[in-house]
């Protein structure tokens, strides 16, 4: 595969794990920095990619701690590794927020299953609890949720390619303008 090749897989395969649950980028890993100043690492659930904007979507509870840390600085990264295909892809970008009540939240929480949306439902993520199983949420009552329901929408500014092969692993960089073009392309040293 050329480089061309390389940048529209990787995108195909981003937007084919925001509707496919077995794909190997469903769950990627959404970097943030704290206020420390000390990377902080979580897995989410990849629910929409868009390849035009060069765009991921992810939905999370607004009282979380990423979240926070995204709305004091919006620099992000986003990893992901597919062990069927041994490719590593690292996106690096600007993450903006779609706080509850405004039209992306609005139609995300629309197209939510009534069991996610209850996940949304209950104390903030983070605060301890006594360890027992909480009650699990009515679904047919998820106005609590929908309150602390929000949206991240990643523009990614370059996309790191790593594929993991058994001898001459490849690797490549590609970078984008604020509207999603392709602006260069290269290849790199393992």
């Amino acid at each position: 595969m050329n480089l061309a090749e390389i940048d529209r897989s990787a995108w195909a395969e981003l937007e084919t794990a925001a509707i496919d649950p077995q794909s190997g980028f469903r769950f990627v890993n959404l970097c943030s920095v704290d206020g420390s100043g000390r990377p902080q690492a979580r897995m989410v659930v990849l629910r929409r990619a868009d390849a035009a904007k060069r765009t991921l979507e992810i939905h999370t509870d607004i009282r979380s701690r990423k979240w926070l840390e995204i709305a004091k600085k919006s620099a992000a990264t986003v990893l992901g590794f597919s062990a069927v295909s041994r490719t590593q892809l690292r996106l690096q970008g600007i993450a903006r927020l779609h706080a509850p009540g405004s039209p992306i939240a609005a139609e995300a929480w629309d197209k939510l299953s009534p069991w996610t949306r209850s996940t949304y439902a209950g104390g903030p993520p983070g605060d301890a609890t006594d360890g027992e199983t909480a009650a699990p949420a009515n679904p047919d009552d998820d106005a609590d949720g929908k309150r602390f329901f929000g949206v991240v929408i990643f523009t990614a500014e370059s996309l790191d390619w790593f594929e993991l092969r058994r001898a001459d692993n490849r690797r490549a960089v590609f970078d984008y303008d604020p509207a999603g073009a392709l602006t260069g392309a290269r290849w790199v040293n393992p």
